[in-house]
């Protein structure tokens, strides 16, 4: 019984013919936030991590990973360094893609859009709720560029150790913040042992959001 009843429930199909893990949903951030529920489930480590590309000022690609760090009306948010070639890029060409993939259940989610830097409010309230050691690297690193030597890199941190001591009062600094991606369009993948892939689309068509499914 117990047998058929999963094939049953695997076997079920959504109004498009797709798999049933994608729903029938208008919204797709409602239907992101029950992928990554599940992936929190799953997945070993971060499963909020994702590769993030944007386009230097020689339309060049550049990817990466960061985490994501907060989802809300607006959209998907991360933090980092505004003085980084990320913050770079985007202050170039406020256009980026996201990428989650996640290997234990065989799912990925594109987003694409425009992004715009959070609230200072948001930010520090963010940068406030991570760890001490955390806080202080933010001082002490200037991300990405060159060092001569570790080691300078560690007597940064003991130095801002030693100017921020009160652990519970630690600044954000003017060059560390969010940004928070406005997505126009997002795609759910669900692989397939033999590549007959499954996809399917939403795009932003003034302010409501348009399904289609794609060949794989």
């Amino acid at each position: 019984y117990y047998i058929e009843y999963f094939d049953y429930f695997m076997n079920q199909k959504n109004s498009l013919g797709l798999s049933s893990c994608f729903m029938d949903l208008d919204d797709p951030v409602e239907l992101f936030k029950i992928w990554m529920s599940e992936a929190e489930k799953k997945e070993i480590n971060d499963p909020n991590a994702l590769s993030l590309a944007t386009t230097n000022n020689k339309n060049e690609p550049r990817v990466r990973m960061v985490l994501l760090k907060g989802l809300n009306q607006k959209g998907f948010v991360f933090y980092t360094n505004l003085d980084s070639p990320k913050s770079s890029d985007i202050k170039k060409n406020p256009k980026a893609e996201m990428c989650f993939h996640w290997k234990s259940l065989q799912r990925q989610i594109r987003i694409f859009g425009s992004i715009i830097k959070v609230s200072d409010k948001e930010a520090d309230e963010y940068f406030n709720s991570r760890p001490y050691e955390s806080r202080i690297g933010a001082w002490a690193s200037d991300q990405s560029k060159v060092m001569n030597k570790r080691e300078d890199f560690l007597k940064k941190i003991d130095e801002f150790k030693n100017k921020f001591k009160d652990k519970n009062n630690v600044p954000r600094p003017k060059n560390w913040s969010g940004w928070c991606l406005d997505p126009s369009s997002i795609e759910f993948w669900l692989g397939d042992e033999y590549r007959i892939h499954e996809r399917l689309k939403y795009n932003k068509v003034l302010n409501k959001w348009k399904k289609e499914i794609l060949y794989p």
